[in-house]
């Protein structure tokens, strides 16, 4: 009897922290937003930072067929954010840039290409989608070009995915 109460007593430690351990592996902290962003930086033509001092806004459509308002009326900005699709193999973003001092208005279209990667954190979270940007173009009125600086899209916000040049206007 004594020897069955001492193996009693050393199995109980070892089921405790083998509960504890399958208990910790199953505690994955699932990302509470599952989009992630495109970074835009404004450049110069020398590559420097610009800051552009007409009022911006950004519109794009919507899978559903109306427009949604991305960047609405924004000042003296020197780079934004822009959500990127996981059910399409492109983006358009609709750019409209207004002159501070004349009003003049200036209507462009950005057309970014890229390839979906589903990322799985755990199996208890759902799916987000990583990308690879293969392509960007644009209508040149107030832009002069956008260009891909880093193509991997993930949670990582410090990276410029696109470097975007304005037109020199005086």
């Amino acid at each position: 009897m004594q020897r069955t109460v001492k193996n009693h007593l050393l199995t109980l430690p070892l089921a405790a922290v083998a509960m504890l351990l399958a208990v910790s592996c199953a505690s994955i902290d699932c990302p509470m937003d599952s989009l992630v962003y495109t970074q835009y930086q404004l450049r110069t033509a020398s590559g420097t930072v610009d800051t552009l001092a007409d009022t911006l806004t950004i519109s794009t459509m919507r899978t559903d067929g109306n427009d949604s308002v991305l960047i609405n009326k924004d000042v003296n900005i020197t780079e934004f954010s822009l959500p990127i699709s996981y059910a399409q193999a492109q983006d358009v973003f609709f750019i409209e840039t207004k002159d501070s001092v004349t009003k003049t208005i200036w209507l462009d279209t950005v057309t970014v290409t890229k390839e979906d990667h589903p990322h799985f954190e755990s199996v208890d979270c759902s799916p987000t989608y990583f990308h690879t940007l293969t392509g960007v173009s644009c209508t040149r009125n107030a832009l002069d070009s956008v260009v891909i600086a880093n193509p991997d899209v993930d949670y990582d916000t410090s990276k410029k995915h696109f470097y975007i040049y304005f037109k020199h206007r005086n």
